[in-house]
């Protein structure tokens, strides 16, 4: 995985930091899923051990006011995340000190009525972005309207609104604000920016005319936009990779599985179904792509991904249904394939012919996105219980840790630190004395 190219395109990828009078490398976490998008970190000897209650390994803590699910992002020594005060209806973004967890400022994007959202969504789900220059944030803007909420199975209403996106410098100043949109949803938003050369992409899929939107990083200005060919709502980031010769942005959602040129948005090929909604990105192990899906069917696929136009029946590689994930996102590790699902089953696969070779129960459920380094695998629960395995024929547990509250933001890991965001704390965690 690591030889690929990152999803995000930017200068000062890494950076460079000094620990124990030893030089070492450590990548940014810029993004919604790190620098390539598939949460997989390059950095070795991460803690493996940490008490939330306790405080070992734990660096720091701090409390985030207001809620949201959004995941950190780190930038050298900037911390960033969003959230919503609830009680005034402010949807901010904050940046804190990576050293002490300090909050550095702290910034009201817009203020406004609170959306309607699913029970297990946040108003503050998008995870941020950035370039080193630029912090890049999402939220939905409600329009004022209450409508019967279209395809859910209990009559309700719901509030409307469209996709805001906005831009802070890193010292907290605005540089724009743009409306990209329209957006319904009974489930309330999750739309994390994708950065790609001088373009912010934002994938808008919903329960009406859904869209994929790129915008000029320096201005909100829309430099390309096209419309999704079905109506679901979807919530799949995408990812960005140079295959076959051409780079293809890839994501499942609008019952199909996609590829476009993140340049103009034309559409290279596609895959129908295989079901109606999706949460999880997909992931890329160099030769094959991998979806996990959704509702109301779960699917987990391999797709050969040298097609043009319709290829469903002639490019999906394998294919299973049990043990697949709806909302946590999957990671190829070396050649395996990892999964957890929605209720905590974790499974590993071959990854090149879908030979599954464990499928254990890990306890708790399961919305947080998992993330590699040093080999190993990180699996966090609701619960905020991380289980820490390492990948192989034989399920192999190397440590489980409590963080002391609940979870459902994804981790980041950057400098020799892992950050994980509960419900109340966002926690660094690093080994003691690095």
């Amino acid at each position: 995985m690591k030889n690929l190219i990152v999803t995000i395109t930017l200068p000062l990828t890494f950076l460079v930091v000094s620990l124990c009078g030893q030089r070492a490398v450590a990548e940014n976490w810029q993004a919604w899923r790190g620098p390539r998008g598939d949460g997989t970190s390059s950095e070795k000897d991460l803690p493996v051990e940490w008490n939330g209650k306790t405080g070992e390994n734990i660096a720091w803590k701090t409390a985030i006011p207001g809620v949201g699910h959004a995941s950190p992002i780190a930038w050298e020594d900037r911390i960033f995340t969003i959230s919503t005060l609830e009680d005034t209806g402010e949807r901010i973004l904050l940046c804190l000190n990576r050293k002490d967890g300090s909050i550095r400022w702290q910034r009201t994007v817009f203020k406004g009525p609170l959306e309607t959202i699913h029970r297990l969504n946040s108003r503050a789900s998008s995870t941020p972005a950035t370039d080193g220059k630029l912090v890049f944030v999402t939220f939905l803007k409600v329009d004022g309207r209450t409508i019967p909420a279209p395809n859910v199975s209990a009559p309700r209403l719901i509030t409307p609104g469209t996709i805001l996106v906005a831009a802070y410098d890193l010292e907290g100043e605005k540089k724009w604000a743009v409306e990209i949109g329209g957006f319904i949803s009974a489930h309330g938003l999750n739309a994390c920016p994708v950065l790609y050369r001088k373009l912010v992409i934002i994938n808008g899929d919903h329960d009406g005319d859904g869209y994929i939107a790129a915008l000029e990083r320096n201005t909100g200005k829309v430099r390309w936009k096209i419309d999704r060919k079905n109506k679901p709502r979807s919530y799949v980031t995408p990812i960005i990779r140079e295959i076959d010769g051409r780079t293809q942005m890839v994501l499942s959602g609008s019952k199909s599985v996609a590829s476009y040129d993140p340049a103009t948005g034309k559409e290279h090929w596609f895959i129908d179904g295989p079901t109606e909604q999706f949460v999880a990105s997909m992931v890329y192990d160099g030769k094959l792509l991998f979806i996990t899906g959704g509702y109301p069917a779960r699917h987990i696929l391999a797709i050969r991904p040298d097609g043009r136009g319709n290829v469903t029946s002639t490019h999906i590689a394998w294919r299973t249904n049990r043990g697949a994930a709806y909302v946590p996102s999957p990671i190829v590790e070396g050649s395996y394939f990892l999964i957890v699902s929605d209720s905590g089953i974790a499974s590993c696969f071959e990854a090149k012919d879908g030979k599954r070779l464990w499928m254990e129960r890990l306890g708790g459920g399961h919305s947080a996105s998992t993330v590699s380094a040093g080999g190993l695998v990180y699996f966090v629960s609701d619960k905020g219980v991380t289980t820490i395995v390492r990948p192989g024929s034989k399920f192999d547990v190397v440590a489980k840790n409590e963080l002391g509250e609940r979870c459902t933001a994804s981790p980041a890991i950057s400098a020799g630190t892992i950050y994980i965001r509960g419900h109340k704390n966002l926690f660094a965690i690093r080994t003691a004395g690095k």
